[in-house]
């Protein structure tokens, strides 16, 4: 039986998928990621105070972005067992102000249970795991993080993506959904305006006459 995204995957899914961290994107460039997020908002003057990982994984990437921002609160959330005990071990913060709050949810059951009665938050990172969720899971998931996050740092590998891996890279990643880039637009575009490669504004909290972002050019 196929492992449910959602709920996490066990040892196999990250022995098999995580077996080469050396090429892997969000792993081997997590400071390269991190970098290119702090620029993006320092260039327009946007403050980063509050960051949430939804589905951190190993800690990779969550770590190099907690430390370019040095945020005064933080949230990861990662649903794996085994995925979770290791990012419990890691040191994450880099200034002990920081206040660091891990969960072992899966994204709908935080979504709904938790991020909905929080204050919003700045800026949530959720990179490569809307591949593992069902589409009902995701219309879910997506109005509560437009109203709750102001900012979104997303990925996903579209088909054409994941077609290339198993040609390219002789990966086949037997857990991912595979959708359209069309298809992925489609469910995103209500809720939040793509600003910049990989980052999101969302639609509830920003719209073409209050953005602070003021390439308008680019906003689609």
């Amino acid at each position: 039986m196929k492992e449910e995204g959602r709920k996490g995957f066990s040892k196999k899914y990250w022995d098999e998928n995580y077996s080469d961290l050396d090429t892997m994107d969000g792993v081997a460039n997590a400071k390269d990621h991190a970098r290119y997020i702090k620029h993006t908002f320092a260039y327009e003057f946007v403050d980063i105070s509050t960051i949430i990982d939804f589905g951190a994984g190993l800690g990779h990437m969550f770590q190099a972005v907690l430390k370019e921002f040095k945020p005064y609160k933080t949230i990861a959330i990662e649903p794996s067992d085994y995925a979770f005990e290791r990012l419990s071990k890691k040191k994450l913060k880099s200034v002990d102000s920081t206040k660091v709050n891990l969960y072992q949810e899966d994204i709908l059951k935080f979504c709904e249970s938790r991020l909905s009665k929080l204050n919003t938050l700045d800026l949530g990172l959720c990179t490569s795991v809307f591949q593992y969720l069902q589409e009902d899971e995701i219309d879910k998931i997506l109005p509560i993080l437009s109203e709750k996050i102001r900012y979104l740092y997303f990925t996903v590998p579209t088909d054409v993506e994941l077609k290339r891996q198993r040609e390219e890279l002789e990966f086949c990643d037997e857990y991912a959904y595979s959708r359209s880039k069309d298809w992925y637009f489609k469910k995103l575009s209500p809720h939040f305006t793509f600003i910049s490669a990989r980052l999101l504004e969302s639609k509830v909290h920003f719209n073409e006459e209050n953005t602070l972002f003021t390439d308008l050019l680019f906003r689609f």
